[in-house]
């Protein structure tokens, strides 16, 4: 199919940009059987529809960040997987395939006819590329890449990946700020499917991942020192707006797409979120108030109301100190949020879709982990209902579950949130706490933005499920109410912006929640620097800080072997007791023809049954391990 596309692109651009005739075109090629030369332009859009491909790991990485559970990809929900298949190892792919040697041509060949415009489009998708691959596989072959005849790649560790990644950036600003050598005219505009060419807003992207870079970095104790300075300028000068957001837009159309690719991943028409995926009992909490309280086993326990699950009980009691929201039926308490990122199965309310009180009214169950079935029931499929996704009912999805929607790779509520982080540890509370509140604001609009408030045939609505004016008049209920503007700034902490930040990228930008979750070591409890057996956990069971620990950052998140009711089950025995702190490279590369350079890392190395709990660089404190 890209070779197909490749073709169609070379005819468009022969037809309407009118450069030459399209004989003379293909007359450049002296390789009978591919191009020997291709326009830097040409590559452009196929780099970037790589990026769909982000998508296709968050079936792996989102089950681990309970923001999905799955009945597909157990293992990763298991936190334990082996070397032997592809599955989570599209990111590898991506990278070193699907962009490749094609963005290292359009980046050179570029640089070398002074198009400053395309080289530094490129070389700003190649330090986002690269700050996503090595955040989801640590270590990877960085210096020899793409060395010409080399058979095997020694691998790099991030301490040396990470201020590449920044380089990289830089270098790409750079690029965007010289005068080009040659006019464009449409070409970038047309196949440029993030900014249309726009080089202010590729430079903000620039910044924006240089400071998501370095947000990842806070637990680092030379952060003041070292980085503080870079984050606050880097976050300064990106986004400004939603306007500003990274995002890949695609052709959509459902059935009447001339390739089913070109609906998104997450669409109903491709089916990928089918009933395979479920929104996780945890993301469900916290979107709801309903983070659970525990007796001292560790089990839960019964509301004294009533023992039946409906919208004015709920069976076990509540933590006393909700974060996100609560179930009380006044205005200000309830995140509507809800209504577009989550599904529920409550369709009898489904025909009234403008009407407050029904819509806070609605119920939402959460799944297990490998299963449907949750604590308090069923969850439903991503679309709503108890079934396998079906066009005929679910019609072209809502939200960013819609066969039109963009692809999200980074938004100005996820770097508000950063900059709260990095305020409120090494800067000033009262001021994480002003940013806190215009990051809520800024995923609010992002979120009413693709609404697609949709028809209801008396069984099924289609599309979403609050019309955007209503969606807006909850949001600013509850901006306004007491757990964003009438929190006391005596309550406000870490886990008000951690937790708001996990539902702000919920479920897109799974991959920085599972950054986030590792920094702060999952909320285990250890002594020392960092976690390790006996030391945080040991064979079948793991230690995790109680939710009344001040210290805790993400209340009611719990990993399967913790000591609380609903977990109480071991990892696999060949993870030694510790939790997955990576994905492992693809297979068809790696672990066939490298294995080596697998061998020699540390301080777990690359072919061990447990090399997925090798802890990534950017959640030590200090140096890594040296030694195994």
């Amino acid at each position: 199919m890209k070779l197909l596309k490749s073709i169609i692109l070379c005819a468009l651009a022969c037809v309407t940009l009118g450069l030459t005739s399209c004989d003379d075109y293909l007359d450049v090629n002296k390789n009978t059987d591919a191009p020997d030369y291709v326009e830097g332009y040409l590559y452009l859009a196929g780099i970037q529809q790589a990026y769909q491909g982000i998508y296709w790991d968050l079936r792996a990485i989102a089950p681990l960040t309970q923001m999905m559970g799955t009945s597909s990809y157990t293992n990763f929900a298991n936190h334990y997987y082996t070397a032997a298949s592809d599955a989570g190892g599209e990111a590898w792919r991506m990278v070193y395939w699907n962009q490749g040697m094609n963005l290292e041509n359009m980046i050179n060949q570029s640089v070398e006819a002074e198009n400053w415009t395309l080289a530094g489009i490129g070389m700003a998708m190649k330090a986002f590329s690269w700050d996503l691959l090595t955040k989801v596989n640590g270590e990877a072959p960085m210096k020899q890449a793409y060395e010409a005849g080399r058979l095997d790649h020694q691998y790099d560790y991030q301490y040396d990946i990470y201020p590449q990644v920044r380089e990289w950036a830089y270098k790409a600003i750079e690029y965007l700020q010289k005068e080009d050598n040659s006019a464009y005219g449409n070409r970038i505009v047309n196949n440029d499917y993030m900014y249309g060419g726009d080089k202010d807003k590729w430079v903000k992207f620039c910044y924006a991942v240089i400071a998501r870079n370095l947000a990842s970095l806070t637990n680092k104790r030379d952060f003041k020192e070292k980085y503080y300075d870079e984050f606050i300028q880097a976050v300064s000068k990106a986004f400004t707006s939603n306007d500003d957001n990274a995002t890949l837009k695609i052709a959509g159309g459902g059935a009447d797409a001339a390739e089913s690719g070109y609906n998104n991943f997450w669409g109903p028409y491709r089916g990928n979120l089918s009933y395979s995926y479920f929104q996780h009992d945890y993301a469900v909490q916290l979107f709801t108030g309903t983070i659970r309280k525990y007796d001292e086993q560790g089990n839960y326990i019964q509301t004294e109301d009533t023992l039946e699950l409906n919208r004015q009980h709920y069976p076990y009691q509540l933590l006393d100190k909700q974060i996100t929201s609560d179930t009380l039926p006044d205005a200000g308490h309830f995140d509507p949020r809800r209504l577009v990122k989550l599904a529920t199965t409550d369709s009898s309310k489904y025909a009234t879709i403008a009407d407050r009180e029904v819509l806070r009214s609605l119920y939402y169950v959460g799944s297990g982990f490998t299963g449907a079935t949750g604590p308090i029931g069923t969850a439903p499929s991503f679309w709503g209902r108890n079934a396998v996704s079906n066009t005929t009912y679910d019609g072209a999805g809502h939200w960013i579950y819609h066969n039109d929607a963009p692809y999200i790779m980074a938004t100005y509520a996820e770097l508000l949130f950063d900059l709260a982080e990095v305020q409120y540890k090494y800067g000033s509370k009262s001021d994480a706490f002003e940013t806190w509140k215009k990051a809520l604001q800024a995923d609010m609009d992002f979120t009413a933005s693709y609404i697609v408030a949709g028809t209801f045939d008396g069984n099924y609505r289609q599309g979403d499920r609050v019309t955007k004016a209503t969606f807006n008049t909850l949001a600013q209920e509850y901006l306004n109410g007491p757990y964003v503007a009438g929190l006391p700034m005596s309550d406000f902490s870490l886990s008000h912006i951690m937790m708001q930040k996990y539902l702000a990228l919920y479920p897109w930008g799974a991959i920085e929640a599972w950054v986030d979750l590792r920094k702060y070591f999952y909320d285990i409890q250890y002594t020392g620097d960092y976690p390790k057996y006996l030391n945080g956990w040991d064979k079948t069971t793991l230690d995790q800080k109680l939710d009344t620990d001040p210290t805790k950052v993400y209340k009611g998140f719990w990993l399967q072997p913790a000591q609380v009711q609903g977990r109480k089950s071991a990892f696999n025995k060949d993870n030694n007791g510790s939790p997955c702190f990576r994905l492992r490279p693809r297979y068809n590369s790696e672990y066939m023809w490298n294995k080596g350079n697998l061998d020699a890392l540390l301080p777990i190395g690359g072919q061990e049954l447990d090399y997925q709990c090798s802890i990534m660089w950017f959640c030590y404190p200090g140096d890594m391990p040296t030694s195994r």
